[in-house]
């Protein structure tokens, strides 16, 4: 069962791959609380939903700030709100993956509100880990490098931006999509079932440097 807002995505997904789909707007509270709940019966769920709006710190308008925060954390605590109380009606040990950034870790120029849902999202994981955990439900967050989607394209595809965080990665590339897919099945399979409460960088030895 996929949720977006984009309708095309959805459509794209589906013919790869035969979901279900939800057409969405996340940033309204009561439209993400709606998709939830038709969503139905969900053991696992991936939070993914996110925007990035560049903007310098001195420039940040509030209007920039309040979408960023409905986005990137207010629907993930609506969404998983909902999703999390069926789990727990029906005893299923679930799990829940927040996909997160390793702008949690690092200021980051132009990206002040970014940085600051990504750092609240691994704090609300933790804490939904430490709340869930008793109904044998598991939540971890992952804590990506630069990824190579449209918005990671549009986000670090000036050199002047993007070459030097391209420098301080030991294994000298950006992510593909397929990396981070790997590790959110991972942290969703009952192979990772004593990870609770992780916020696990995904970011080709970045912090390392």
């Amino acid at each position: 069962m996929a949720l977006s807002r984009t309708e095309s995505d959805l459509k794209s997904l589906k013919d790869q791959i035969g979901c279900e789909t939800i057409v969405a707007e996340l940033a309204d509270t009561a439209a993400a609380k709606r998709a939830a709940e038709e969503a139905g019966e969900i053991d696992l769920l991936v939070n993914n939903a996110a925007v990035a709006i560049l903007q310098p710190f001195l420039e940040t308008t509030s209007e920039g700030w309040d979408t960023t925060m409905a986005v990137n954390l207010r629907a993930i605590l609506v969404v998983s709100q909902v999703i999390a109380k069926r789990m727990i009606e029906r005893e299923v040990a679930g799990s829940i993956v927040n996909v997160s950034s390793m702008a949690a870790f690092q200021g980051l120029r132009d990206l002040a509100a970014y940085c600051t849902s990504k750092a609240g999202l691994d704090q609300l994981t933790k804490v939904m880990a430490v709340e869930l955990g008793g109904h044998r439900i598991r939540v971890n967050s992952v804590n990506p490098t630069v990824v190579l989607t449209e918005m990671g394209k549009r986000a670090w595809s000036n050199p002047a931006k993007g070459k030097p965080m391209l420098e301080r990665i030991p294994l000298g590339r950006f992510a593909e999509c397929d990396d981070i897919a790997s590790v959110v099945c991972f942290l969703l399979s009952d192979s990772a079932a004593m990870l609770n409460g992780l916020a696990l960088p995904v970011d080709g030895g970045f912090r390392a440097t």
